[in-house]
């Protein structure tokens, strides 16, 4: 732990040490700069301020004719005197004058000045100099075009000479044309030391107010953050070891700022984990029982439906098979078929509002009720109008059930059927897979003396009638997507699962919407119930079975 500690504070003192030195290289370079710049400036001023000087010695008039003929005169001594004069007393290295070529890149020397520690020479009259640099002659021929002196100001280094600045400026004759250049070369001896004691002085103080500071902050460092911390982390690992809490050590750290504010949260997160931890507990222990009751109650619902297959062995006629998975434990969806006499076969499935335990006793009351009077012989269309009447009484909770009743005439296929709302079934008739038509009328406990109307359609030998609730249709994939009715319609126009048992079809059906579905998890169960109609055999005594239809 003072390892890690001591990592903390190395790493701020670190930081702070290198923010401290960024920011001084930074100052320290700027300042560097402007002293520079400024001082640079000062000694191009004073350059231009003795150009002006040596133009004033000269006579433009006749500069030209010294050229021409080659021939000095007293006046031109007394003007080279004057500017050998002002080379010595303003510490200048050079001072010349030259007449510059048509195309500016070859100068030719009237007047040439320099001072003798430089260890020059000077030249001549008529001297002539091709190794302009290409800048210096953009500028020089500006001037020479313009009349007007240079806007820059030129700085130049070399180990020999040092560092100078160079001012140029035209001469013009009487008549205002410009005949000549001149130019002074003036040393900038006082730059480099002036720099060279910047630089020393601000580092030495650089170096001083960083060591002072880091001293300073530091020891600020150590006490106001670092010892916090440590009480921190101190006690944040002996809670997690001993999970009991002791807000006392953290209210030591009497501060207001974010490290007191932490120490604060860190000792109420103490308090409330443990209250949490006693909570969950307990809750933890009450889900368990809650759990096995579910696990109880999704066995007694399992139990409720047909789950034995082949479910009527003894009958070749027909085979039927049915699956149902719950979203949640246990699911409002149920199916059912019997027998209601041996040539009357009911199929029934439906769809409770809402999930788990209430939907599974809605669902238990449903079932046994449309079971109890489809087996008293009634017609679909009666059982549902008496079904539904039962379920509206005393319906507070305002459930209600899509539902789905068909009873089949085993002897000559006629299937007489009501639908309550629910998905239309699908007719699996020579590789197409058409909707059972037919209208759908109200849901069961939805609304007192509803009258249902059965309707009636013929199933032959080799057709399959398959009923679904809408988890099928409605699985979803991990984007939203619906399953959809033409997903449901493309899947059963495969040729090849008609020659398949009814298990491996609906089987091959799940593993479809499972594909779908990508792992998301699904909101509504998902059941299914396959009736395949194989052969017709002799007509059976249906005494039991009066089809009465009510007001249908």
């Amino acid at each position: 732990m003072k390892k890690r500690i001591s990592g903390l504070s190395a790493k701020l003192i670190a930081s702070v040490l290198l923010l401290s030195v960024l920011l001084c290289v930074a100052i320290s370079s700027m300042g560097y700069r402007q002293f520079t710049t400024v001082l640079e400036a000062e000694y191009n001023r004073s350059a231009y301020e003795i150009a002006e000087t040596a133009r004033t010695y000269l006579n433009a008039d006749r500069l030209l004719e010294y050229l021409e003929t080659g021939r000095t005169d007293a006046e031109y001594e007394a003007v080279q005197q004057k500017l050998d004069a002002l080379v010595l007393s303003t510490n200048t290295y050079l001072i010349y004058v030259t007449s510059l070529s048509k195309d500016y890149t070859t100068s030719t020397y009237i007047f040439d000045a320099v001072h003798p520690d430089t260890g020059f020479s000077r030249y001549e009259l008529g001297y002539t100099a091709q190794d302009m640099d290409p800048a210096y002659q953009r500028e020089v021929a500006r001037i020479m075009t313009t009349g007007e002196r240079s806007a820059v100001y030129f700085y130049s280094y070399t180990e020999a000479s040092g560092a100078h600045t160079t001012a140029a400026i035209p001469v013009q004759d009487s008549s205002g044309q410009v005949v000549a250049f001149l130019g002074v070369e003036k040393a900038m001896t006082e730059l480099d030391n002036a720099r060279s004691t910047y630089v020393r002085n601000v580092m030495g103080i650089t170096v001083l107010a960083v060591i002072l500071f880091l001293t300073l902050y530091i020891g600020f460092l150590r006490r106001q953050v670092v010892s916090p911390i440590l009480t921190i982390t101190r006690e944040t690992q002996r809670f997690a070891q001993d999970n009991v809490a002791r807000v006392e050590v953290l209210d030591g750290i009497h501060k207001r700022d974010e490290i007191g504010v932490l120490a604060k949260a860190i000792g109420t997160m103490e308090t409330d984990i443990v209250r949490y931890v006693q909570n969950l507990t307990a809750v933890t222990a009450e889900k368990e029982r809650i759990g096995a009751e579910l696990h109880v109650a999704t066995q007694i619902q399992a139990d409720m439906l047909p789950r034995n297959f082949p479910a009527f062995p003894q009958r070749g006629e027909f085979d039927i098979y049915a699956t149902m998975t719950p979203a949640r434990e246990v699911g409002g969806d149920f199916y059912d078929f019997f027998l209601i006499d041996p040539d009357h076969l009911a199929v029934v499935i439906a769809d409770v509002s809402g999930k788990g335990v209430p939907a599974a006793l809605f669902m238990v009351v449903a079932k046994t009720l449309i079971k109890n009077h489809a087996q008293a012989g009634l017609g679909p269309g009666r059982v549902f109008d008496l079904v539904n009447n039962q379920l509206c009484e005393n319906n507070e909770a305002g459930m209600f059930v899509t539902a789905f009743l068909g009873i089949l005439e085993i002897s000559t296929g006629q299937f007489t059927y009501v639908s309550a709302g629910h998905n239309p079934p699908l007719v699996l008739r020579g590789g197409r897979a058409d909707w059972l038509p037919g209208k759908r009328n109200f849901v069961l406990a939805g609304m007192e003396d509803i009258r249902y109307r059965q309707q009636q359609t013929v199933l032959e030998p080799g057709d399959r009638l398959f009923l679904y609730t809408d988890g099928v249709t409605e699985a979803q994939d991990p984007r939203g997507d619906f399953y959809t009715d033409a997903r449901l319609q493309a899947f059963w126009t495969q040729n090849e699962l008609a020659l398949q048992p009814l298990p491996e079809q609906l089987q091959q059906l799940h593993s479809d919407i499972a594909d779908f579905a990508g792992g998301a998890e699904q909101a509504d169960d998902i059941t299914m119930l396959l009736l395949q109609i194989k052969e017709r055999r002799q007509t059976y005594a249906t005494d039991h079975y009066t089809g009465d239809a009510g007001s249908a």
